[in-house]
């Protein structure tokens, strides 16, 4: 429960990708199905914190979000002052090892993925560049490439801008980008607001730097590619499907059994149709499912075509807890987002294709029983869910998304009978 000394019927502590906007918008959006009027914002004096409050059956009902960033969020949970723990990150082993005796932020009835987000990699608006692999974003950042014209560009120093160290948006280009193998280099400028950030490398042609999807704004985003994967530019298909190779999703926590009753209320809006479609119009990825017509590039096979040539793609693919079979959080909850999918559109289970892929195997066999599997294990469980009957093939080793040995190779993508 919450600390008895806080003034709030629930506070939201942690991220500032996810406080800055989306979370005002979600509580907002929810505190209105309360109550007859428009809730009210109002700030705390501190930055990066702010009230909204609203009447609900006669009774005032007031929500603090203080967003400095992922790691905040947790201490915060941890001692029972939050009710929810707003991240940009999966929860580390060593947090989750903390609150064991607690809850399992790790199950399902704790960790809620609310909205899916892609790491935005942003230049001045003049820069000639539109793409960039991982690798190299790593070697810009660790100053081993700093000029421009290295890469083709402009005879132009590169300046360094990054989130803060508490920030979770950093935690994630920490661990995708740089890994163990490129340090931060010193000269790189440090932002706790994502807005921030992207203004003033829109400001700065020598530019470069990172942010949520959302906080794009006057800068210029580029491709990014990963390993023998294509180079992708985040939207709506690439991030709802996480094939982005710097896509992330983003995460509300509570402390499973122990939530506050209004926390949990706000998750299930928040997870929900209506939720999800604020965050459509918050600047995030929406988790709501609709049919996309891909552009396929020349990499795509012949084969592949004529498979899916009838067919529309869902912004959803299925993926697993690593190194398991099964299905993750987020895709347990995926499984009925699909069934209202097509109820919404007056489709049946027989309009579904699943296909599944695989990581690069010793040999194109062990590939194509592995995604035939998964595949398999997605319609078994759609049919749990009131799916029967849903075709599915595997599509081997073909068409990676990311590096040689990226578990995001692994997943089963959902197509749709075109009408």
């Amino acid at each position: 429960m919450l600390s008895p000394a806080s003034a709030h019927e629930l506070e939201i502590h942690g991220s500032n990708t996810v406080g800055a906007t989306l979370a005002p918008m979600l509580v907002s959006g929810y505190l209105q199905q309360l109550g007859d009027n428009n809730p009210s914002s109002r700030p705390t004096g501190e930055e990066n914190e702010q009230i909204l409050s609203a009447d609900a059956g006669g009774r005032n009902l007031s929500v603090l979000v203080a967003a400095h960033g992922s790691s905040t969020g947790f201490r915060t949970l941890a001692s029972g002052r939050a009710g929810i723990w707003a991240s940009s990150r999966p929860v580390k082993p060593s947090e989750a090892d903390q609150v064991r005796a607690q809850a399992d932020l790790t199950a399902l009835e704790s960790e809620h993925v609310i909205a899916i987000d892609g790491l935005a990699i942003l230049v001045h608006p003049s820069n000639p560049i539109n793409q960039l692999s991982i690798d190299t974003i790593g070697q810009i950042y660790a100053g081993e490439i700093r000029n421009w014209s290295e890469l083709g560009g402009s005879n132009r120093a590169i300046t360094l801008y990054a989130r803060d160290d508490r920030s979770g948006t950093w935690d994630t280009f920490k661990s995708l980008v740089l890994g163990k193998k490129y340090p931060l280099d010193s000269s790189a400028m440090r932002y706790e607001s994502n807005d921030q950030l992207s203004d003033d490398v829109s400001r700065d042609p020598g530019g470069i730097g990172f942010s949520g999807l959302a906080s794009v704004r006057n800068s210029k985003l580029l491709a990014v590619s990963d390993g023998n994967a294509p180079a992708l530019k985040p939207n709506q298909l690439t991030v709802a499907s996480e094939d982005y190779p710097l896509s992330r999703r983003l995460f509300m926590y509570t402390m499973g059994d122990r939530t506050p009753e209004l926390a949990a209320h706000l998750i299930e809006f928040a997870l929900g149709t209506n939720g999800q479609a604020l965050v459509a119009e918050s600047g995030f990825i929406s988790q709501n499912p609709i049919a996309v017509k891909p552009d396929f590039d020349a990499s795509v096979p012949l084969t592949f075509r004529r498979l899916t040539e009838n067919y529309q793609r869902l912004t959803v693919n299925f993926r697993f807890a690593e190194g398991r079979t099964k299905l993750d959080n987020k895709a347990q909850r995926d499984l009925m987002r699909v069934k209202h999918y097509l109820e919404a559109q007056g489709h049946s289970a027989e309009d579904l294709l699943l296909i599944g892929f695989a990581d690069t195997q010793s040999h194109e066999l062990r590939a194509q029983m592995i995604s035939e599997l998964r595949a398999l294990s997605v319609r078994k469980a759609l049919n749990d869910a009131g799916l029967p009957r849903v075709a599915y093939t595997g599509y081997g080793h073909n068409m990676p998304v990311g590096g040689t040995g990226n578990q995001r190779n692994g997943r089963v993508e959902v197509w749709i009978k075109d009408r």
